[in-house]
């Protein structure tokens, strides 16, 4: 019969915890050199909210990151975008796609979905959130914030902005006044028919239609069919 050495339980012990630290320090090994974890963590890093306890430091930034003329990132901040941005499997964004996202902002495309051809993507005031198979159509610009759900088809020419200019001050001009910012959600399984506006502050509920050329001012109750300018529900889709 077998017999097990006196001083085997606390050997066992010991080599167990060696093994898991030596997991440990390649898991952070792994994290730390893999391009996808830095680009996930990254893109969770709000950098105007750390910096906003140093206003000069921040405009520094924004100048190096952003063109100040053409109010897009520069050109070295674009060749970086795939690592930063989040591109789910199967997505695909069409190289004519205008992509004004820097990275103090996230930008997340789900699985299988598609921005196609002339349209402009801009999160430098809000994040942009698409999910899954879903498709922004040709020449259609989303100004952020703004979260997209899935199963959702947007056709041409739709502007989808949660971005406002403030005028209401009539001793100084408007570009001096500067903006203000309503997130729009748009839910899943909708369909928005072409050169439809979305305005700030806008949710529009699931399996919901809006018809092409519609200004949508105000919310959008789940299972309706909406149009007109500015856009009033002209049917309620039943369950």
């Amino acid at each position: 019969m077998a017999t097990t050495h006196p001083e085997q339980p606390r050997l066992n012990s010991v080599r167990a915890q060696r093994f898991s630290r030596l997991n440990s320090v390649r898991a952070q090994r792994f994290s730390r050199w893999n391009p996808g974890v830095r680009a996930q963590r990254f893109s969770r890093w709000d950098l105007r909210q750390h910096l906003s306890s140093a206003p000069c430091l921040k405009r520094w930034l924004d100048y190096i990151i952003m063109n100040q003329r053409d109010a897009r990132p520069r050109w070295y901040i674009r060749l970086l975008a795939p690592l930063y941005q989040h591109r789910a499997r199967g997505s695909k964004i069409y190289p004519s796609v205008r992509m004004d996202t820097p990275p103090y902002r996230r930008f997340s495309l789900g699985r299988h979905s598609v921005v196609e051809s002339f349209c402009c993507i801009n999160n430098a005031v809000g994040d942009v959130i698409i999910g899954d198979y879903t498709r922004i159509g040709i020449h259609n610009t989303v100004i952020g914030p703004v979260t997209i759900g899935s199963h959702v088809n947007l056709a041409q020419g739709i502007t989808v902005t949660a971005l406002n200019h403030n005028f209401s001050d009539t001793t100084k001009r408007i570009d001096e006044q500067g903006i203000t910012t309503k997130p729009v959600i748009i839910s899943d399984d909708v369909w928005i028919g072409a050169n439809a506006v979305i305005l700030p502050g806008v949710t529009i509920g699931r399996h919901c239609v809006v018809a092409a050329g519609a200004v949508v001012t105000t919310d959008v109750p789940d299972h309706t069919i909406v149009g007109g300018v500015p856009a009033k529900i002209i049917k309620h889709l039943k369950g």
